[in-house]
This record gives structure tokens, C-alpha cells and sequence, in this order.
């Protein structure tokens, strides 16, 4: 565990201490301009709430597309995952406390003071320097202070734009219910804010009120800490191979079965996780991610918006054609299973109400509760699926994949849309409707490579032997490794124990 975490660690303090030193640098000078100006106290500070009512993923989110356009219209070599949209989002969360308690500082010195130091014929600098700081100083470390909290605790999301920090660790935990992991990275989370707290007021106690050594090394102690993380972070020139993955336990598994031979080719790899569907395809037709595993079906319907329904060595031909033409993607070629949308029940209440075929649903849907995940509502395959059926639910819940299942166990969803190749069907009894009129696309699991990538004979040469080589059984079981209740294994087990399994 220690290993996991020690990097992302670093890659914590790292975004984190970027993005405040980076929001001092905005929000300090703005603040002191705006308790100059009545109106530019509101433009800025107004601006500064406004982002704050934005929800914090929301905000990480929104990033992806912006950098994306401008990379696109400008040509300018940004990335619009990893470490700039986190920094630029975190950078915005943290100037609210700074602004507005250094504008609150300064509005509330004593006017007597400051005509004071007018009256001895101070400048506005050495006002500011001599007078002012020193007596806001208090107000404006507790907005700092403040700052430093929200930005190390916003950090953990920086995961869901490719950002490594302890939000891999939350996030996997969290998929596949490895609670482990969820209380260590919020543990180590916790940890560093108030280690960075508890060093801010010791330094805004040795500034206030001496001695002056204690504000020197609590300091010192705060900044070494990003400069120690710089450094691990350095290391010898070697390849290194960016994996992708969604957020569900066979996309952990696949990254790191990918991951395990590249290393043993003798290559270091990386790993992106957590992705959405488009954030992580746009990833790889950019170049930020090298290699992830993808489906069919998703590519098929959200990225070529196709709406019919080939059969599946026509669709795989279709999308294998289309990615490389259109987004110069390479399909290295299909694994060898099937992950696709099934929408399932429980065993004993579809038998209770005869419903065995998605048409049986339709009759009994306006009394049921549709659990989906958190894309499957707004993807084309539900939209053709609800129109080809007529599907009328109660109403639709939306969960991880992995709660999911708990959904259907408890009563809180009555249907779901489960995924194929997940061994928690037949283990927890469930029934998969069938789609007599052809509804739901084939999902074949799709090795894809980027520019880069495709163009390494070696990398190409080390996994080609994983094409058509995973059996749905295989990927079943390993599957449920990861997501069953009692004696879970962690992905990366799981991928070593499917790596024996393999038919080559």
C-alpha cells in the first residue's frame, strides 16, 4: 500500500502547492487593488463567489473541452488533461478566502494609523510594506490557511482529468468497494491539510508575535515539502507508456494487465484512471494516453454517432476503419470477449413477473425503478433502446457500477443496466433480459493505441499476443475477484491471475 501511495502523494503536494502559489500570486495584488476600489472589489470578488458555486468537478470538467478548443484553434502545444486543467481549477478555488480576507484586512485598519503614516510623509509603497501588511497579516493567513485546506482537499478530484493524487485511491476504493483503499487515500488527504494548516499558523504566530526562528522553519518546512516531492518525481530517461482506463473494475484490471508486460518488455508505464468514455478517447487520438481498452458498441454510437446495428465483425471493421481514418487511432484488434449493455433483474422478481425479454418490460416498466450508471442515461444506446421499446420507468436512479448491484439487492432499482462480462450475474442469480428487436449494439473489447504508440514496433510486438486471447469466462472471473463482496483481490491481482488464464 505504502508504494501506491508515496507517489501519489507527491503528485498531491504537487498540483496542490502549484495551484495556491499560483492563487497568491492572483488573488494577494487583487486583493489589495480591490480595497482601493469599491467596484473593482465587487467585479473581482463577485467573480471569485461565482466560482465557488460551481461544483468542484464540475469546474475540473469544464476544463477538458476549453483547453481542448483552444489547442485546437490556436495549435498551441497544451495538454487539456492532466496537470494544467487541474492547476488552472484548483488555482480558481483558492483565491475566494485569499481575496476577500485580505480586501476585509485592509478595510478594517485604524484610518488614524494610516493618516499617521501619511503624515510622516510615508509613500503608498512603504505604507503598504510597513503599515498595512503587518497589521492584516493575521486576517490574511487565516484566508490562506483556509485556501490551503479547500485546494489539497479539491486536489483528490484532479484524478477525474487524468491528474494523478490521492483521488486514485478514492475513486478506485470507491468502484470496487475496497474500503482499504477509501480510508487510506482520505486518511493521507487529511493529513497533508492539516500538516499544511498547522505550518501556516505557526508562521502567521512567529510573523505576528515572534520568535522569529519559529515562522523561518515552519516556512522552510512547508515549502520543502513540494521541492521533496519535485524531486522523487525525477527520474532517469526511460519510455514511458501512458494507460488509460475508465472507472470500473475491468478497465482497472485490463490497464494493469497491459501495464504488467509492458514493464516486463522492459518499458515503464503510467496509469490515467478514472476517465470518462470521450475524455479518455480524446486522450488517446491526442497523445496523452498511449494505450486503453475500449468497446465496439461506445465507440460506435458516441463517437461515429451511428445509430444502426451492424453485426459484430462489421461494427468492429467499421470502427477499426473509422479511428484511424478519422482520429488517426490504431485498433490493434478486438480481445476476444464482450462487454456490452444488458439491462437484468433479480432471478425471483422478473419470474414473479414473467418479464424474461425487454418487450415483457415494457408492460411493467411505469412501476419499476431504472439503476443505471452514470453514463448510460445519456447515451444514444438508451435513447435508441427506450425508443425502439417504448420504455416508460417510474422513475431512474443513477449509481457507480458498482453500487449498481447493491441498488438491485436492496429494492432501491428493480432494473439495471449491467455489463455483460461482469461475474456478479450469475453470482448474485440476476436475469439478463433478452433484446429480441436488436436494440443494444455488440460491445467487443477493443485494444487501441495512439499515434505514438502505434508507431513502437516493439509496444505493438508486446501486446499483439493479447488480441483474441481473453475469454468472456476469464474476464467474468476476474471481474468478480475485484467486485465480489467477501475475499476481494485488488486489480492488480486480478490482472496477474487473468495473465495466466490467457490463451497465450
Amino acid at each position: 500500500m505504502i508504494d501506491r501511495l508515496l507517489p501519489l502523494i507527491a503528485s498531491h503536494i504537487l498540483i496542490a502547492s502549484a495551484a495556491l502559489a499560483l492563487g497568491l500570486l492572483l488573488a494577494l495584488p487583487l486583493g489589495v487593488f480591490a480595497a482601493r476600489h469599491r467596484r473593482a472589489e465587487k467585479i473581482v470578488l463577485g467573480f471569485a463567489s461565482l466560482v465557488q458555486t460551481i461544483p468542484s468537478l464540475a469546474l475540473l470538467a469544464l476544463f477538458y473541452p476549453l483547453l481542448l478548443a483552444i489547442r485546437t484553434l490556436t495549435g498551441a502545444p497544451i495538454s487539456p488533461l492532466g496537470f494544467l486543467p487541474a492547476l488552472l481549477a484548483l488555482t480558481l478555488y483558492a483565491l475566494l478566502p485569499i481575496l476577500r480576507n485580505t480586501v476585509v484586512a485592509l478595510r478594517g485598519l485604524d484610518p488614524d494609523m494610516l493618516e499617521a503614516a501619511d503624515g510622516i510623509g510615508m509613500t503608498v509603497w512603504q505604507k503598504l510594506w510597513l503599515v498595512e501588511a503587518p497589521t492584516a497579516l493575521p486576517m490574511v493567513m487565516a484566508g490562506v490557511r483556509t485556501a490551503a485546506v479547500w485546494t489539497i482537499g479539491a486536489a483528490t478530484l484532479s484524478t477525474t482529468v487524468g491528474q494523478p493524487s490521492l483521488g486514485d485511491v478514492i475513486f478506485s476504493g470507491l468502484q470496487t468497494q475496497n474500503w482499504e483503499l477509501v480510508i487510506w487515500g482520505c486518511l493521507a488527504a487529511a493529513a497533508l491539510a492539516l500538516t499544511a494548516d498547522a505550518l501556516l499558523s505557526l508562521a502567521e504566530r512567529g510573523i505576528s508575535k515572534g520568535p522569529r526562528i519559529l515562522w523561518i522553519v515552519a516556512l522552510a518546512l512547508f515549502l520543502a515539502a513540494p521541492v521533496a516531492a519535485l524531486v522523487s518525481q525525477i527520474r532517469p530517461a526511460q519510455q514511458t507508456v501512458t494507460i488509460g482506463a475508465k472507472s470500473f473494475a475491468e478497465q482497472y484490471i485490463l490497464a494493469r494487465l497491459i501495464g504488467h508486460r509492458l514493464e516486463a518488455a522492459g518499458y515503464a508505464v503510467r496509469y490515467k484512471e478514472n476517465l470518462g468514455s470521450a475524455v479518455v478517447f480524446g486522450a488517446v487520438t491526442s497523445g496523452e494516453v498511449d494505450v486503453y481498452v475500449d468497446y465496439a458498441g461506445t465507440l460506435w454510437t458516441n463517437e461515429m454517432k451511428r445509430i444502426d446495428n451492424p453485426p459484430r465483425a462489421a461494427m468492429v471493421a467499421g470502427v477499426t476503419t473509422w479511428t484511424k481514418a478519422q482520429r488517426g487511432v490504431t485498433t490493434l484488434g478486438p480481445l476476444g470477449f464482450e462487454n456490452a449493455y444488458a439491462l437484468a433483474m433479480r432471478g425471483d422478481v422478473a419470474k414473479a413477473k414473467g418479464i424474461a425479454s425487454i418487450d415483457d418490460l415494457r408492460g411493467a416498466a411505469g412501476s419499476l425503478t431504472l439503476g443505471a450508471d452514470l453514463e448510460f442515461l445519456d447515451r444514444p444506446e438508451w435513447a435508441t433502446i427506450r425508443k425502439t421499446y417504448d420504455l416508460r420507468f417510474a422513475r431512474q436512479r443513477t449509481f457507480n457500477p458498482t453500487f449498481m448491484y447493491d441498488a438491485l439487492k436492496s429494492g432501491d432499482a428493480d432494473v439495471i443496466s449491467a455489463f455483460s462480462s461482469d461475474g456478479r450475474i450469475a453470482a448474485d442469480g440476476l436475469v439478463v433480459l433478452s433484446d429480441p428487436r436488436g436494440a443494444i449494439p455488440s460491445y467487443d473489447a477493443l485494444l487501441l493505441l495512439g499515434p505514438k504508440a502505434a508507431r513502437d514496433a516493439k509496444l505493438v510486438a508486446t501486446l499483439r499476443p493479447l488480441i483474441g486471447a481473453i475469454p468472456v469466462d476469464a474476464m467474468r472471473k476476474a471481474n468478480f475477484m475485484v467486485d465480489r463482496a467477501k475475499d476481494k483481490t485488488s486489480p492488480d491481482a486480478a490482472a496477474r491471475w487473468l495473465a495466466k488464464a490467457l490463451r497465450r
